[in-house]
């Protein structure tokens, strides 16, 4: 679970998907669907990036407010260690919002930053994409 820095809402993890709940009521908003995996972190930092971290390895960036994935990468595990240790268990973005910090099930501490080489050529985002609201409840 993480609080939005300047929103009064918060997310929280589930297997299915990532929930957007809003503040102090606790009013469901939206669903950002996508990490496939059980998500055992998320962080959330000053320019509006989410990070999801699976179970798997996984980590997935989305933008907060379109919940559109831009991102996916996959934690390696330290050698020596079996596959089921690639797991991430907590995530924290830094004071410049530049950089993840990850703890991981093998027992070693990453940090990720951005990709100073990005461009909307090299990372594009999908004109179609549409933010879709769940009817449901939970």
């Amino acid at each position: 679970m993480c609080f939005h820095h300047s929103e009064y809402t918060f997310t929280t993890a589930a297997v299915d998907n990532l929930k957007v709940w809003k503040c102090p009521e606790g009013t469901f908003l939206r669903n950002i669907s996508g990490h496939n995996g059980i998500v055992n972190a998320v962080a959330v930092n000053e320019d509006d990036v989410l990070a999801s971290c699976g179970d798997n390895g996984s980590l997935y960036m989305w933008d907060w407010k379109s919940g559109y994935n831009f991102q996916q990468l996959v934690s390696k595990p330290q050698p020596g260690s079996i596959s089921s240790e690639a797991g991430i268990f907590a995530a924290k973005f830094d004071r410049s919002s530049m950089r993840l910090i990850t703890a991981e099930c093998d027992k070693s501490i990453k940090m990720w930053k951005e990709d100073e080489n990005a461009t909307p050529e090299t990372h594009p985002i999908d004109p179609n994409f549409r933010v879709a609201f769940d009817s449901q409840r939970f």
